[in-house]
C-alpha cells in the first residue's frame, strides 16, 4: 500500500499540476496522499518533514532567487536586455538570423538574467528577424530554448542558474564543478541543435513555406494568463506576472553599459569560488548558532549571491538614468522571486515526505540498482523527477534530497569525484523537464502564440535530444578520464 500511495500522489500531483492547479496547494495535498496510504501520521507529516524540508530549502536557496529577480528586472527595466539583445541582432541578424537569437538568448541568461525577462525581450526580436529572414516563426521556440534553457542553464561552467547552485551544498561543489565537461558538454547542445535548426531552415525553404502570420498580441495575453503563471512559476526562477510593473526605459542602455554586469557576474562569481572563499577563515561556521556547517556546504551559494549583488550595484551605477521608477522596479524583482521560490519550496517537501516513507526504500534500492554505475542511475534519477515535475529545479532537489547523502557515500567508495556528480546532476535535471507540462516550454509558446503542434517537435530535438547527447558524453568521459 505504500508504494501504491508513493504513485497515487505523486500521480495527483503531476496530474492537477498540469491543469494549472497551483503546487503550493497540490504539493502538501499529495504527500499527505501518500502519507494516508503508507500509514503514516498526517500532521506530523506535514509540519515535521514537509514544512521544515520546504524552509530548509527556502533558507539554502532563497537568496539566490531574489537577487536574480531583482537583477532580471533591473536589467528589463533599464533596457539592457533589449540593448544586448539589439547588438546581437545587428551583428548577425542579416546574415545569420538564427545563430542571433541562440546567442542573444545565451549571453544574458549565462550572465543571471531570469529566463522569463529574456522571453519577453528575445520574442519580439525573433520574430522580426525571421519574418525579415523568411524563416519560418515556429522554428522561434526552439531558437530561444537553445540559447536559454539547454547550455547556459546546466553545463557551461559558472553559470548563477538555481539548478547549478542545487547541488553545491549535497556535493560541496562550486559553480565551476567539471569545468572542461561542462565546456565539452555546451559545445555538444549546442553544436547539434544549430546543425538541427539549420537542417530545418533549408528544409523550410525548399518547401517554399516562409515567416507565416503573426498572432497578434499573443505576448500581452501571455503576460496575463494565470495558467501560464502557475506554470512558469514552477518551471524557472521568475513570476511572470511581475514584469508588468515597474517602469521600463523609454531608450535602451548603451550596449557596453548593458554587457558590464553580465561581465561581473561571471568574474565575480569565478573570484569568490576560486580565489576569496578558499582563502578565508570561516572555522566559525562550525558553531551551532551558524547551522554547524562548513564552507563547502555554503561557499557554493555565497559566491553566486555576492556575484549577483554585485551585478545589481553595477547595473544601477551604470544605468541610474534609465531607471526612473527604482524602487518600483526593485520591489516587482522581490516580489517576482516569491512564487517561484515557495513553489519549488513545496516540491521540495513533497519529496522529502515521499522520501521519509518505508516504501521509498523500494525505489531508491530500485534506482540505485541501475546498471551503468553510480553516474548513470543519478542521471535516470535527476531525468525522471525533473520529467515528472516539469521542473528542473524542484526534480533536482528531490533526488538530492532522498539520494544525495547515498551518492556522495557511493563517491566517496569509488573515487569518483563529486564535481563531475554535480555536473551529471544538473544535465541530467536539464533534459526531460522540457517535456509538454513543462512551464517554460508552455510560456514560451504562448508568448510567441505557437501551439505543440507547430513547434514541439524541434523544441524536443535542441532541447532533449541535444542535453541526452552531452549527458552520455559527460558520463561517458567522466567514468573514463574522470573529471576535468
Amino acid at each position: 500500500m505504500g508504494l501504491l500511495g508513493l504513485l497515487v500522489g505523486l500521480g495527483l500531483l503531476v496530474l492537477f499540476a498540469f491543469r494549472g492547479w497551483s503546487v503550493l496547494l497540490l504539493a502538501p495535498f499529495a504527500a499527505l496522499i501518500a502519507a494516508l496510504f503508507g500509514g503514516e501520521p498526517l500532521l506530523a507529516n506535514l509540519t515535521q518533514v514537509f514544512m521544515i524540508n520546504a524552509a530548509g530549502f527556502l533558507a539554502q536557496f532563497f537568496p539566490i532567487f531574489l537577487l536574480g529577480a531583482v537583477f532580471g528586472k533591473l536589467m528589463d527595466d533599464s533596457g539592457a536586455v533589449t540593448s544586448v539583445a539589439a547588438f546581437m541582432a545587428e551583428r548577425l541578424g542579416e546574415r545569420r538570423v538564427i545563430l542571433a537569437v541562440v546567442l542573444a538568448g545565451a549571453m544574458v541568461t549565462y550572465g543571471g538574467v531570469s529566463l522569463f525577462v529574456a522571453f519577453f525581450v528575445i520574442v519580439p526580436m525573433a520574430r522580426s528577424l525571421f519574418r525579415a529572414a523568411s524563416i519560418p516563426r515556429r522554428l522561434i521556440p526552439a531558437a530561444i530554448v537553445l540559447g536559454t534553457s539547454t547550455f547556459t542553464m546546466s553545463a557551461l561552467p559558472g553559470t548563477p542558474s538555481i539548478q547549478n547552485a542545487i547541488p553545491m551544498p549535497f556535493f560541496g561543489t562550486t559553480p565551476f564543478a567539471a569545468p572542461g565537461l561542462g565546456i565539452i558538454a555546451s559545445l555538444i547542445m549546442l553544436g547539434t541543435g544549430l546543425w538541427w535548426l539549420h537542417r530545418a531552415e533549408a528544409a523550410a525553404r525548399r518547401a517554399g513555406e516562409g515567416y507565416g502570420d503573426d498572432a497578434e498580441g499573443a505576448i500581452e495575453q501571455a503576460a496575463a494568463d494565470e495558467l501560464v503563471r502557475e506554470r512558469a512559476t514552477t518551471a524557472r526562477e521568475f513570476d511572470p506576472a511581475e514584469l508588468q510593473h515597474g517602469q521600463r526605459s523609454d531608450r535602451p542602455s548603451p550596449v557596453v553599459s548593458a554587457m558590464a554586469p553580465l561581465v561581473v557576474v561571471v568574474a565575480v562569481n569565478l573570484v569568490m569560488s576560486l580565489v576569496i572563499l578558499p582563502r578565508l577563515d570561516v572555522g566559525y561556521l562550525a558553531e551551532q548558532r551558524f547551522g554547524a556547517t562548513s564552507l563547502a556546504a555554503v561557499a557554493g551559494v555565497w559566491s553566486v549571491a555576492v556575484a549577483l549583488a554585485a551585478a545589481i550595484v553595477t547595473t544601477i551605477a551604470l544605468n541610474w538614468a534609465r531607471l526612473p521608477a527604482l524602487r518600483r522596479t526593485m520591489d516587482a524583482g522581490a516580489n517576482a522571486s516569491v512564487l517561484p521560490a515557495f513553489s519549488v519550496a513545496s516540491l521540495v517537501g513533497f519529496g522529502a515526505v515521499v522520501a521519509s516513507l518505508p516504501a521509498f526504500t523500494i525505489v531508491r534500492d530500485w534506482v540505485l540498482a541501475i546498471e551503468g554505475g553510480p553516474l548513470v542511475s543519478l542521471a535516470v534519477a535527476t531525468n525522471i523527477l525533473a520529467a515528472l515535475t516539469g521542473s528542473a529545479s524542484g526534480g533536482l532537489t528531490i533526488a538530492l534530497d532522498a539520494l544525495g547523502p547515498t551518492y556522495v557515500e557511493l563517491a566517496t567508495r569509488t573515487g569518483i569525484d563529486l564535481g563531475l556528480m554535480h555536473r551529471v546532476a544538473v544535465i541530467g535535471a536539464g533534459t526531460l523537464d522540457i517535456l509538454p507540462h513543462n512551464g517554460a516550454v508552455v510560456s514560451l509558446l504562448a508568448i510567441c502564440g505557437l501551439t505543440h503542434r507547430d513547434s514541439y517537435f524541434d523544441i524536443v530535438m535542441v532541447g532533449i535530444v541535444t542535453s541526452l547527447l552531452a549527458l552520455v558524453a559527460v558520463i561517458a568521459l567522466g567514468s573514463a578520464l574522470g573529471s576535468f
